[in-house]
């Protein structure tokens, strides 16, 4: 879709192209690895479009939705058969965690629409958008835990006479 409506979008140097990932696409979840996997990929296309395309007037937003009521936990989540009883306390819990929410999530379909086409019309568009408050809390926390990681391996990574933190 995106290489059908670039040359448009480049001719005019004006355009939108919005993504849908998912936090799943910043934050990895147990029993998730391939769901995850197609939203991180979502993500790196992206950032990377958004660096060619942003210089010719054309802006990327990527989508992160949280937990919301649709579909996703409903019929349109497709799981193994293949239940492993090693796994019961990681993917298992995460199954078992997203049968019981399907239909009681949190997040408000037609308030996530609102709210992406406010950003697009907003002067400081963002390039990300995450939505709803737990999509929210798993990337803040997601976040800080990487720069934590990065702020304590970063001597090793850069010699030990670089300042640590």
């Amino acid at each position: 879709m995106i290489r059908a409506v670039l040359p448009g979008m480049r001719a005019r140097r004006h355009g939108y192209v919005v993504n849908i990932a998912s936090v799943g696409g910043i934050v990895g979840f147990a029993g998730s690895g391939y769901y995850a996997a197609t939203k991180f990929a979502v993500e790196g296309l992206s950032e990377s479009l958004a660096q060619e395309v942003e210089p010719l007037g054309i802006h990327v937003l990527v989508v992160e939705p949280g937990p919301f009521r649709t579909d996703w936990a409903g019929r349109s989540l497709k799981q193994s058969p293949n239940v492993i009883g090693d796994y019961g306390n990681s993917a298992g819990k995460h199954r078992r965690e997203i049968a019981e929410h399907n239909g009681k999530q949190a997040g408000d379909p037609a308030r996530a629409a609102e709210t992406v086409i406010k950003a697009l019309q907003s002067p400081t568009r963002p390039r990300h958008l995450v939505l709803g408050r737990a999509g929210v809390d798993n990337v803040k926390n997601q976040l800080q835990s990487m720069l934590q990681e990065v702020d304590h391996w970063k001597a090793t990574s850069l010699g030990a006479d670089y300042p640590t933190v």
